[in-house]
């Protein structure tokens, strides 16, 4: 029986003592290298949309990630992103993968645009979703402190940080929330250490490596880069995304309508053609 989002099985591989939690599964039968996944502020690997997993697993294999002690991993976590992307970089290597395609979503893009500029050979396509660069604008809305720092989050919250405000993209949204929950076995809820660190990790990332061109370090990433956002990113403001699109040489950008932070969440069957048309092409 060939493996999906509700079934492959949660593996672990051990670096420096501790062990970082995985799930390996998909189409192994291409010449299109494995995608890694990159998640979200204290997200596992059950936040990911199956709808999108299993889909883009059909072209290739996709590789589920917990950073060290996120979820199932174990350790304890990181606070600097640059770190975080060194130890992505090393479960890379230690799965025997010599070329990855990477996917971030939110601080994971942080991580994933870390990765590519400190790790290129590693990378052939990246992909960044609903995310920003080193030095963007951090300009979140004001309730998002009240919803993002929940211990366990709620749909509500999740409604809020990650969809439109129309009742279609509220509903999109309850779809999603929905989706998320349908595997038997899932990752337990990170810790209030790991919540600490990445906050701590999101502000040693707020500030400019330069003010006279906050932006340079982007051009050196010339892999070709997806990027995409909603048009109202509450998270990490939509303007961001237009930064990286501007900087990065390679780079082609997609806005969704009435859609936050998680467009790809949203509109999971356009995301799709979208990525795999970029995968493949």
């Amino acid at each position: 029986m060939t493996d999906t989002h509700f079934t492959a099985p949660t593996r672990f591989i051990e670096i420096d003592g501790d062990k970082f939690a995985y799930r390996r599964w998909g189409n192994t039968g291409t010449d299109q290298p494995p995608l890694f996944f990159l998640q979200h502020f204290r997200g596992g690997m059950d936040h990911w949309d199956p709808l999108m997993t299993n889909g883009l697993a059909t072209d290739r294999e996709v590789i589920l990630f917990n950073g060290r002690g996120v979820a199932s991993s174990t350790g304890a976590p990181r606070t600097r992103i640059e770190d975080m992307a060194d130890d992505a970089a090393e479960v890379i290597r230690a799965l025997g993968l010599h070329k990855v395609d990477v996917l971030g979503f939110s601080l994971g893009g942080f991580l994933a645009l870390d990765l590519t500029r400190r790790h290129s050979d590693l990378v052939r396509k990246l992909m960044l979703l609903g995310t920003g660069p080193r030095g963007g604008n951090p300009e979140s809305h004001s309730d998002v402190l009240e919803h993002a720092p929940r211990l366990i989050p709620t749909m509500d919250d999740f409604l809020f940080l990650f969809f439109g405000r129309s009742e279609a993209a509220k509903q999109a949204g309850r779809e999603f929330w929905e989706r998320r929950h349908q595997r038997v076995d899932q990752d337990p809820p990170s810790s209030l250490a790991v919540m600490q660190a990445q906050i701590e990790a999101n502000v040693l990332y707020l500030p400019r490596l330069s003010e006279d061109d906050p932006f340079a370090h982007l051009r050196s990433i010339l892999q070709p880069t997806f990027i995409l956002n909603g048009v109202n990113d509450v998270m990490i403001p939509t303007v961001n995304s237009f930064y990286m699109a501007r900087n990065i040489p390679n780079a082609q950008l997609f806005i969704y309508p009435d859609a936050g932070h998680a467009a790809q969440f949203q509109y999971p069957q356009r995301f799709l053609r979208h990525a795999l048309q970029f995968l493949n092409e």
